[in-house]
């Protein structure tokens, strides 16, 4: 049975373009630097997102974690929403790596109040030192945070000297709810981090971009966390195309979603957060009790896979492989397996 996979945009496969490239990429020894395929595609990823380097990572994970260790002085403070990727998915790797202190603030969606940040930052001379603030955008909840917003930020982290690094996994998601260039996101943080993974269909791989000081003491500490990688345009390949063609199509999966939802929102019991719809994440709410593990065999048994339920509140991911068809079978097989 082919399986309709809605667990996460995570779960894309290789395009058959790319698995060419790969085939066919040039490669060198990254870690010397003379991988012409990483190299190009690192000048790519620069330019999109308007800063001076870039430098190619294994995962997101690490790419923020590497900018954490980058940015700061072991048991500085980082500030962070409380629901931000660093904090709940990352496995504590900010303390262990870095030795860095997360200062957790209260968040609607990853959007903290502007009191609240400025009021957290350390003065002068006060320890721990606040080294620096982490924002998400496009958020892990599906939210994408206003321009105006993040200005506010860049203004705050401007008077007290403090950087600021973006976790852009899905920043070209952002981009498209916008309709700015991830550039114009970008420019408001001195470091960001993109997934080439989520939603764009590359195997491996994520982006660390910033200025060139920046991105050449994050590659010294990037073999400390074991992410020197050798032949490395094999992915790098796929990466490029990933830049170059489905960073450009990304509204399709956001089209997807909304449909999804539309569909979703007529089923009896299921609440669905339509305000949220922004880009290719459905957060659906369920009314009344629900056996999970009945749900869940249910819908497999009908050749949909998704993430369980937690605390009643379920998400669906649309991606590349996801068609119209695909949509409404899942609504179908939901309802079905509610009533």
């Amino acid at each position: 049975m082919k399986f309709i996979d809605l667990r996460s945009d995570t779960v894309t496969w290789p395009t058959q373009e790319m698995r060419q490239a790969m085939a066919q990429a040039e490669v060198g020894d990254d870690v010397y630097g003379d991988d012409p395929t990483v190299n190009r595609l690192e000048k790519m990823a620069a330019e999109r997102l308007g800063k001076e380097a870039a430098l190619f990572v294994p995962s997101g994970t690490m790419g923020n974690q590497l900018a954490i260790f980058t940015h700061v002085q072991r048991g500085d403070e980082v500030i962070t929403a409380e629901d931000n990727h660093i904090v709940m998915h990352e496995a504590g790797a900010a303390a262990i790596i870095a030795g860095a202190q997360l200062r957790c603030l209260r968040s609607v969606k990853g959007r903290v109040d502007l009191h609240d940040i400025e009021s957290t930052i350390r003065r002068s001379g006060e320890a721990p030192k606040t080294g620096l603030i982490c924002m998400e955008n496009a958020h892990s909840s599906g939210v994408v945070h206003d321009l105006y917003y993040m200005r506010q930020v860049r203004d705050i982290a401007d008077r007290h000297q403090v950087p600021i690094h973006l976790d852009g996994a899905r920043i070209f998601n952002a981009a498209a709810w916008l309709k700015v260039d991830a550039s114009t996101i970008a420019k408001y943080s001195d470091s960001v981090m993109f997934c080439l993974s989520k939603g764009l269909c590359a195997p491996v791989g994520s982006i660390l971009a910033g200025t060139y000081d920046f991105v050449e003491r994050a590659r010294q500490k990037r073999r400390i966390m074991g992410g020197g990688m050798r032949q490395a345009g094999i992915l790098a390949a796929a990466g490029i195309i990933a830049l170059d063609k489905m960073s450009l199509r990304v509204h399709e999966d956001h089209e997807m979603a909304v449909q999804l939802a539309s569909l979703l929102e007529q089923i009896p019991g299921v609440r669905v957060r339509m305000e949220d719809v922004h880009i290719n994440m459905v957060f659906i709410q369920f009314q009344r009790p629900v056996n999970t593990d009945e749900l869940m065999r249910k819908l497999k048994s009908d050749g949909i896979i998704a993430n369980p339920p937690n605390n009643g509140v379920m998400r669906l991911v649309t991606h590349y492989y996801i068609d119209p068809e695909m949509v409404k079978k899942t609504a179908d097989v939901l309802s079905k397996a509610l009533a």
